[in-house]
């Protein structure tokens, strides 16, 4: 899996509202009797899967609104987090998918709803 360290370029990137960046997992090109995929196979796929490397900041809460006009009030923007993190196995439905190259790599970005299912390594219960 690939990780967001100091040395990369990936931490220089911003996923806008409730995007996820997930690097595709390599997709199988043979099945299981030995009989090889053409590509166009595999990428027509409707179900992929792939390592969640970056998430927005989710999705924007807006501001109640103040009667009292003469208050000064700050414009700060509040968002609902995502359930993906970083490091999560995505399952995802790639028609939503749009995909881009970043220092020669493939990755993808979907939206939150296009996400079906998240695996998550850590430990829920402790």
């Amino acid at each position: 899996m690939l990780e967001v360290t100091p040395d990369n370029k990936l931490k220089r990137l911003i996923v806008v509202g409730d995007r996820v960046l997930i690097k595709p997992k390599n997709p199988v090109d043979q099945t299981p009797t030995g009989l090889y995929l053409p590509p166009t196979v595999t990428e027509k796929e409707q179900v992929q899967s792939g390592y969640v490397i970056k998430v927005g900041p989710g999705f924007p809460i807006p501001a109640p609104i103040e009667d009292e006009s003469w208050k000064e009030t700050e414009e700060k923007v509040k968002y609902m987090p995502l359930q993906a993190q970083e490091g999560d196995v995505a399952i995802y439905v790639q028609r939503n998918a749009i995909e881009v190259m970043y220092n020669n790599e493939q990755y993808v970005i979907v939206p939150q709803s296009a996400i079906l299912m998240l695996e998550r390594v850590e430990d829920l219960f402790h």
